[in-house]
């Protein structure tokens, strides 16, 4: 492959750091290719003093980067893929799924070696409706905290405040260098990760092959499976930002195992259920175990839920 390509991506340290790592494994991998980064600013990147959950999700870190895949203006996007719609707009495609990191989220904090050892009535910063909700549904006592930036804003954040701590997933900390931040890496028993975390996604334009062939050197194949499997959950649950979902697949043998979470904002409601099948049939199974929790109530909680966040941004 001779030529050059455009890749698009975010500004923050992090995005950055991702676009890098394409750049780096396909100049690699075809030694003629050269690629160029285009920074494109999203409307998450400059919305930054309203909570996510109160400006809506419809491609918030995506959408202007997509704009500019559809017209041309560069060649492949690169996304944390957690940052993905569930549907690819038309004309676009996910072209692969990097290997993933750990996915599990993590406790960051100044005095205190993990969540058990908050004392009760300590403030925790998230900006995610998600770690909120599981974190109040396993220590109802703590007071949480909005916060949003990026992964280095928000820890001088917390350094600079009253905080007691701080949720983050451990791939953007560890990403940029910063694991001798992390207290805790949470288990899943008390926070599932949101779908696809640790994960990055090569979005191109459907229409060019030659652009496909390129970028599928980039894909993990088991990884492909879990997040498939994911998407489907969160996609028949309708679920996004403003939504506390939570969802994890991985393979033992031929078998995917998916474990998906639903609450409510003040954490009261947990409704957590499992599923388990042949890899094969991963989509099928991230629909199945949606069906299975709407059938347990799941869909009147998430009703409840975008009742109130709708509220809260007609309020503010």
């Amino acid at each position: 492959m001779n030529g050059t390509l455009t890749i698009g991506s975010r500004g923050s340290d992090l995005a950055l750091w991702q676009t890098n790592f394409v750049k780096k494994k396909l100049e690699e991998k075809f030694i003629a290719l050269r690629c160029e980064i285009k920074i494109i600013t999203t409307t998450g990147d400059w919305m930054l003093d309203t909570a996510l959950s109160k400006i809506g999700d419809k491609g918030l870190f995506t959408r202007q980067i997509e704009s500019a895949l559809l017209a041309g203006e560069i060649d492949l996007a690169v996304h944390s893929l957690k940052d993905l719609q569930t549907a690819q707009p038309d004309g676009l495609m996910i072209g692969a799924i990097s290997k993933r990191e750990t996915p599990n989220d993590v406790f960051i904090s100044r005095d205190y070696s993990s969540i058990d050892e908050l004392p009760n009535g300590a403030r925790v910063a998230t900006g995610s409706l998600r770690r909120k909700s599981q974190l109040l549904h396993y220590r109802p006592d703590l007071v949480i905290s909005e916060i949003r930036g990026n992964v280095p804003t928000r820890i001088k954040k917390l350094d600079e405040s009253g905080l007691d701590g701080m949720i983050l997933a451990f791939a953007g900390v560890h990403r940029l260098g910063l694991d001798d931040r992390v207290r805790q890496t949470i288990p899943f028993e008390i926070m599932l990760p949101a779908v696809g975390q640790g994960a990055m996604a090569v979005e191109v334009r459907s229409d060019d092959v030659k652009v496909q062939e390129i970028v599928s050197v980039l894909n993990d194949d088991e990884t492909f499976h879990c997040i498939t499997a994911e998407r489907a959950f969160l996609r028949r649950l309708e679920g996004g930002c403003q939504v506390p979902i939570g969802a994890f697949a991985y393979i033992e043998g031929d078998q995917i195992n998916l474990e998906g979470v639903i609450g409510n904002l003040d954490g009261s409601e947990n409704l957590r259920e499992r599923i388990s099948g042949d890899v094969s049939d991963a989509n099928a199974l991230g629909t199945r175990l949606a069906e299975q929790m709407l059938e347990k109530g799941a869909g009147e909680m998430l009703q409840e839920v975008r009742s109130a966040v709708e509220s809260s941004a007609t309020v503010h």
